[in-house]
């Protein structure tokens, strides 16, 4: 009975995982442009001058962004990269959101595969807290191959993503000889998040190669 019990599970393991993520995720979109928020309220404006209804002002609120999105693509495909470029010039400008701007716009480069340039900065990484393969081993982001100073010791920025959303976590500024490469891809490491642990990493060699600016160094 143990036997066919816990093959029902797993074979509805990966539908329910999958429905949580999913309803995770239309959980946080409607949390952030449901009907009731700052965003809601003004996709209902836009399509109050289509019906009274405020329902059906919400969605022709929708189609018109969505629309408007469409076009927007369209033009993007065609000037692409002088559209993008003006773009990032003026945002970078402004003082804090340029900031965020940026930090989003790193994101977005990790999971456009078009964008080999967007992933050269950051890469997969093993971080052993403790120092030792005998401690914790986390797989993380490397932020940047260049150390940051804490008084005589050099360090490293790691962001470790959260699951099942990689799209955030934790900066931890860790010493350099903690990090090793994962010798994993980009898309490997969302999948494994996006799992929660459900796809396994590749296992640690014994002989794993050190971050890259650390083997340079040394």
């Amino acid at each position: 009975m143990r036997r066919v019990f816990l093959a029902g599970v797993l074979l509805l393991l990966p539908l329910a995982v999958t429905a949580f993520v999913v309803g995770w995720s239309v959980s946080f979109i409607y949390g952030f442009v449901g009907p009731g928020t700052v965003v809601g309220r003004f996709l209902t404006s836009l399509g109050l001058g289509f019906s009274s209804s405020s329902l059906a002002a919400y969605l022709i609120g929708i189609l018109m962004v969505v629309a408007l999105i469409y076009l927007l693509g369209l033009i993007a495909i065609v000037l692409q990269e002088r559209l993008q470029d003006a773009l990032d010039r003026v945002m970078r400008r402004i003082p804090l959101i340029g900031t965020v701007y940026d930090l989003s716009r790193r994101f977005v480069s990790m999971v456009d595969r078009k964008d080999a340039d967007g992933l050269k900065s950051m890469s997969p990484v093993w971080c052993f807290f403790g120092g030792g393969r005998d401690g914790a081993a986390v797989l993380a982001l490397l932020t940047s191959h260049e150390p940051v100073m804490v008084g005589e010791a050099r360090y490293l920025g790691v962001l470790v993503p959260t699951a099942p959303v990689p799209i955030g976590g934790g900066l931890i500024y860790v010493p350099e000889d903690w990090v090793s490469d994962a010798e994993i891809g980009m898309d490997q490491l969302m999948s494994i998040y996006v799992s929660m642990g459900v796809t396994p990493p590749k296992a640690i060699t014994a002989q794993a190669s050190r971050a890259p600016s650390a083997a340079s160094d040394s």
